[in-house]
């Protein structure tokens, strides 16, 4: 089971898309400092806690520990990075880790990440 700790959360960035779909999954900073989705292996602003529309208050987990989806299986132990929907997958070569999977997780899952402080590039 997968477990939060927050840490620090912003809630004054506001979403630059419809993100109801989209809570527990990294997201970036987009243009005019909004918050979308973080693509295959960009760096990502944290985790999104909440499931705002377009316009409305992001609130994103940027340290501490959250749940995030995973979009594939991930091993305990693994760095993760964002896959193109913003899940988390097992970090490659060339992706910016965002974090340590704290247990496994299945493809859908939800996986405890702690999350690393404007990540790591792999």
């Amino acid at each position: 089971m997968a477990y939060e700790i927050p840490g620090f959360a912003l809630g004054t960035r506001v979403a630059a898309a419809d993100l109801s779909s989209s809570q527990f999954k990294f997201v970036k900073l987009a243009a005019d400092n909004k918050v979308a989705l973080a693509g295959a292996g960009e760096l990502a602003l944290g985790a999104l806690q909440n499931k705002p529309i377009a316009g409305e208050a992001a609130n994103v987990m940027v340290n501490g520990t959250s749940k995030v989806v995973a979009g594939d299986t991930i091993v305990e132990g693994a760095i993760v990075a964002a896959d193109a929907a913003g899940d988390a997958v097992t970090a490659a070569a060339g992706a910016w880790g965002l974090g340590l999977a704290l247990n496994g997780a299945a493809d859908g899952d939800i996986v405890e990440v702690q999350l690393v402080n404007l990540g790591l590039q792999v």
